[in-house]
């Protein structure tokens, strides 16, 4: 099976979840909208999502495994899980597996709204003193919610992984979330990961999987940026 993801060509955003199960496993598969070509860039993303379907993506991430077309990145992960050997072989470890994908999509959206609490439309400078203080609430509350959430299930789960002995997709997302948190709040998430252990040693464990070594030192892995869902403004952070 060769996979076609379908995702905005200049930010890591949601589709870098897929993209860490993809790379992960070795997957055959083509980053289509950062392809050239007659059937490739951004076009070809539009053109899928507005092609008369009985089942329409809202938004990318899309994949297209064969003639199967599928969005939402849990949903997208759930199908891939398995296929991909990143998934626990028993359904309730798979409902797990994507229990805790669809946590962090609530998480992403949090850290989102801290750059643009009012509204998605306007511009983060319109909206700079609301992102001030929502940033501090999440920083104050909701990250360390979140956090301690994942080290629990770490601590709990039997195994050095969110799903026990043997690494999945949940444990990429973390990695990349931590990452992503990384990027925006530098100060604040150095003291906070200092209450995480699990979860820190986690993200070394999966930056250390050699194809996914391989793919963070390579140009295929996009910089975080300040059109992503994790996006740097110095105010925004806690001081060191």
């Amino acid at each position: 099976m060769r996979y076609e993801l379908y995702y905005w060509p200049s930010i890591p955003g949601r589709g870098e979840f897929v993209r860490l199960a993809l790379e992960d496993a070795g997957a055959d598969y083509v980053d289509v909208a950062r392809e050239r070509g007659k059937d490739a860039g951004v076009p070809a993303l539009i053109a899928l999502m507005e092609a008369k379907s009985a089942r329409p993506p809202y938004a990318p991430p899309i994949l297209k495994a064969g003639k199967l077309v599928l969005a939402q990145t849990a949903n997208i992960l759930l199908y891939l899980g398995g296929r991909l050997g990143l998934a626990p072989a028993n359904e309730a470890g798979r409902l797990w597996a994507n229990q805790l994908q669809l946590t962090f999509a609530d998480f992403v959206d949090e850290a989102h709204d801290t750059h643009h609490p009012i509204a998605s439309a306007l511009y983060y400078e319109d909206q700079r003193e609301e992102a001030k203080r929502r940033s501090a609430l999440f920083l104050k509350n909701r990250v360390p919610k979140f956090l301690g959430y994942f080290e629990r299930a770490l601590s709990d789960g039997g195994g050095p992984y969110l799903a026990g002995r043997r690494a999945t997709y949940p444990d990429l997302s973390l990695f990349h979330v931590v990452a992503g948190l990384n990027y925006a709040f530098p100060n604040a998430l150095a003291r906070e990961m200092k209450k995480h252990p699990k979860v820190a040693a986690l993200g070394q464990r999966v930056a250390e999987r050699p194809r996914l070594k391989s793919y963070l030192a390579s140009p295929r892995r996009l910089p975080f940026n300040e059109q992503g869902v994790f996006r740097h403004y110095p105010e925004l952070d806690a001081p060191r």
